[in-house]
C-alpha cells in the first residue's frame, strides 16, 4: 500500500514562497500522475494543478498559473513538490497531493480519478 505526506507547509506573508513536497512510501509513482488539490474553508476541494507520469506535461488552474510549478522526482519516483511562488491571502487552505493511476501522458482532471491522498499540510497566507 502507497502512503503519501505532505509536507512544507505553514505561516507566510503575501508574495512569500512555499515549496510542498509529497512523499510516496511503500511504493512509488512510477504509475501515478501527481496532483495537488487544495480546500480552503467554506469551499470545495479544487484541483490547482496535475503532472504526467512522463513530466512533459501539467495542468494549472487560472488563479495560480504563473505563480505555482508542480514537479516530480523521475529518478526515484518517490517524491512530488509543488512550487509556490507570488502567495496571495487567497492561497490559504489546506494542500493535498495525491496520485493516480495513468497512462504515460495522460492527467487525470478530476478528483475521482486519484486513488491516494495525502494527509493534507495547512498554508496560510497572512496579508
Amino acid at each position: 500500500q502507497v502512503h503519501l505526506v505532505e509536507s512544507g507547509g505553514g505561516l507566510v506573508q503575501a508574495g512569500d514562497s512555499l515549496r510542498l513536497t509529497c512523499v510516496a512510501s511503500g511504493g512509488t509513482f512510477a504509475s501515478y500522475a501527481i496532483a495537488w488539490f487544495r480546500q480552503a474553508p467554506g469551499k470545495e476541494r479544487e484541483i490547482i494543478g496535475a503532472i504526467s507520469r512522463r513530466q512533459d506535461s501539467s495542468i494549472y488552474e487560472n488563479s495560480v498559473k504563473g505563480r505555482f510549478t508542480i514537479s516530480r522526482d523521475n529518478v526515484k519516483n518517490t517524491e512530488g513538490y509543488l512550487q509556490m511562488n507570488s502567495l496571495k491571502p487567497e492561497d490559504t487552505a489546506v494542500y493535498y497531493c495525491a496520485a493516480g493511476r495513468a497512462g504515460p501522458w495522460y492527467i487525470p482532471p478530476a478528483g475521482y480519478e486519484y486513488q491516494l491522498w495525502g494527509q493534507g499540510t495547512q498554508v496560510t497566507v497572512s496579508s
